[in-house]
């Protein structure tokens, strides 16, 4: 029997800039090529936008950009 669930897979994206994965090669001492996957630094975090809550995934070079640019407290 096979059993349908609703789980939710969700991107490894950043919902602000829209950094993503970047794909290229590892290359060892030996030039041998294998395929490589680069995920961005992702974290979840609760800001406040319009005075309301929202949960957001975000990179932390755009956390970084938003507290420099003094748009995010702390």
């Amino acid at each position: 029997m096979l059993r349908v669930t609703n789980q939710r897979k969700t991107m490894k994206k950043c919902e602000i800039t829209g950094k993503g994965k970047q794909y290229g090669n590892n290359v060892s001492f030996s030039q041998r090529h294998t395929k490589k996957v680069w995920k961005p630094n992702l974290q979840n975090k609760t800001l406040v936008i319009n005075g309301k809550k929202v949960r957001m995934k975000v990179s932390t070079s755009a956390l970084r950009t938003l507290k420099k640019k003094g748009l995010l407290e702390k």
